[in-house]
């Protein structure tokens, strides 16, 4: 399961996470691969319902009734999770937190704190991002990232860093940035981006056939 938490439909998140899945195809006919845009759904938070907590009917995933409901069920059933998303003033998009306090909500148990997820699995956290790789603010996924290593089992990392925001800076107030040096670093390890990309894919999905 792939879970683009970009806006953009064909923007550098969702290019990286389509070499990924095309590297996990690669593999063969067993591997099924399947991506959900966030910005596609209307979903909310978590509703503090606490229907995953109910004595007797407790649930490790998430009880509310929306359009991420079978997204969380599937979640669930899946042999590997990637979670894709671009950075935003420091941070993952709010489609994404959203969506993660829905996924890891119910893993939390209040009787001894243990994070339990329905299943362990193999995860990659991708982030793109405007930063450097040496002067960036990005926090990446924060806490949460906690409870996906304790949940799931601990993630592997890939990030793309300099990524354009525009494809023509001159429509823009970006003076900040100048597109010949973006155009330079873009030229220079998009396409290696990519190809870690669709590495990692092939990886997670040999992994799963072992």
């Amino acid at each position: 399961m792939i879970i683009d938490g970009g806006p953009r439909k064909n923007f550098n998140t969702a290019s990286m996470l389509q070499k990924f899945a095309e590297g996990a195809a690669s593999v063969g006919n067993e591997i099924e691969v399947k991506t959900i845009r966030l910005y596609g759904l209307d979903y909310k938070g978590c509703m503090s319902c606490m229907a995953c907590k109910i004595k007797g009917k407790a649930s490790n995933v998430c009880k509310f009734k929306d359009a991420l409901t079978p997204v969380l069920e599937e979640i669930a059933e899946a042999d590997g999770l990637v979670l894709g998303s671009p950075i935003y003033f420091g941070d993952v998009t709010g489609q994404m937190r959203t969506f993660l306090e829905r996924l890891a909500f119910p893993w939390l148990s209040y009787n001894d704190y243990s994070l339990t997820a329905p299943k362990r699995m193999p995860v990659v956290l991708m982030e793109t991002m405007n930063g450097l790789p040496d002067r960036n603010n990005s926090q990446g996924y924060g806490s949460m990232e906690y409870c996906i290593a304790n949940a799931l089992g601990q993630p592997e990392h890939l990030n793309a860093y300099n990524t354009y925001q525009v494809k023509n800076y001159d429509r823009f107030e970006l003076a900040s940035f100048s597109e010949e040096a973006k155009r330079q670093y873009r030229d220079e390890h998009w396409e290696q981006d990519l190809q870690k990309a669709f590495d990692a894919g092939r990886r997670m999905a040999e992994s799963i056939l072992k």
